[in-house]
Formats: C-alpha cells, structure tokens, sequence
C-alpha cells in the first residue's frame, strides 16, 4: 500500500489539575505542589524520570502561585532581576550542569529569589545530588532543597497517561487498546510517549485505524491477541 500524507491535527495538550491523574506513585509529589506555601526556604526540586509528569505539575503549580515558568537552558544573566521579581519555575534545572555561566546563572536567580520571598520550584530528571553541577556555591545550595520524587508508574498511574497522550491528539482509542498496550509496552513514562507517537503516526501514514492490530505492529509484536 502507497503511504500517504500525514496531515495530523493538532496537538491540544491539556495541563490543568483536573487533567493530572493522581496515584501513588505521584501522590505525595502532588501534595508537596499544593502545600508550596510551606515550602523549607520557599523553594522544592521536582524530580522524575521523562514523561513522568514534571512539566504538567509545574504548569499546575504555576497557575496556583501564579508563575511563570522558563526552561534552565533559556536564562540569560539580564533577566535575573525581572524572573525573581515573582514566583519561578526552572524546568530542566540538571540539564545545565556542567555549562559554567548556565549555572553562575542559576545561582544567582537562586539567591535573588529566595532574599525576595519569591517561590522557586525547579525540575529535573534525577535528584540534585546526581546533576554533576561544578558550580560549588550552587550545588550546596540545590543539595540542601527540599526534594519532590514522581516515582515510576504503577498500571493504573501508566493508563491514565496513554488516555492523556491520546486525547492530546485528540484520539478517541478503541475500549481494548490501553489493556493491551499495558500488557505489552515497557513500563515508563517515555515509552508511552513513544507509543503514542508512533502510533499517530502509523495510522497518519498508511491511512489505518488506530486499533490492536496497529498497535502489535508498533510494539513488535506478530498480531493482536
């Protein structure tokens, strides 16, 4: 069969509390997001491994303290003064390790932020003490930050992000589906993204059904059970 164009209808991904399925994996960092006024020095580090949910709490966090929220890579020294002025969210925060102005960067937020009384969240990929940050100042500082963990998804957490994946593609999937790629399909975050992905894009370019069948295609699989 000749593939055809893939015309995919935007992506409309939702990132309000009500679209942030809560389960024990994620649980105690959901309560540690709505708790921010008792944050230690006003300040937490949100770790969890890609796709787990990091970006969508912050978003929530970011509507219930009102704000704004930058990835690490993008902060340039002249706009230190203006992003402490309020409440900040740092996505990204250990991709910067290593990067000596990145981090002189930080640290500087870091501090100004904290004389202002100003919240800051900042989210990673792994705990503070595996970024690798060389900045001696800085990483003292992160070292000492109260810790929020988004753990591993158990199968209830791992459906209701392919449901949300799904319907960000605005896809409807068959009532089967989600039982089977459970099943099937590695047990992360990522690789539910990947699922997804390739499967919007499997039925863009051959014009099927979004379906079992496509699915043990994507997955390795040899046919649908």
């Amino acid at each position: 069969m000749a593939e055809q164009l893939a015309f995919p209808l935007p992506r409309l991904e939702a990132r309000g509390r009500d679209a942030f399925f809560v389960a024990p994996a994620n649980a105690l960092a959901v309560r540690q997001i709505e708790g921010w006024r008792g944050w230690p020095q006003g300040k937490l580090v949100l770790t969890g491994p890609e796709g787990s949910g990091k970006t969508h709490l912050a978003h929530v966090w970011a509507r219930l303290a009102g704000a704004r929220v930058v990835p690490a890579a993008a902060l340039r020294p002249a706009e230190v003064p203006a992003l402490a002025a309020g409440p900040l969210a740092v996505e990204d925060a250990d991709r910067i390790a290593g990067r000596a102005q990145a981090e002189a960067t930080l640290f500087h937020l870091h501090n100004l932020a904290l004389a202002g009384g100003q919240p800051l969240l900042l989210t990673a990929r792994r705990p503070p003490p595996l970024w690798g940050l060389t900045l001696a100042d800085l990483r003292s500082r992160i070292e000492a930050t109260a810790t929020a963990t988004l753990d591993p998804p158990d199968d209830a957490l791992l459906a209701a992000v392919l449901v949300k994946l799904f319907a960000d593609r605005q896809i409807a999937p068959p009532p089967r589906l989600i039982d089977y790629c459970l099943r099937r399909m590695e047990r992360s975050f990522a690789a539910a993204r990947r699922l997804v992905a390739g499967l919007d894009a499997r039925a863009l370019a051959t014009g099927r059904p979004i379906g079992i069948a496509l699915a043990a295609e994507v997955l390795g699989g040899e046919g649908a059970a």
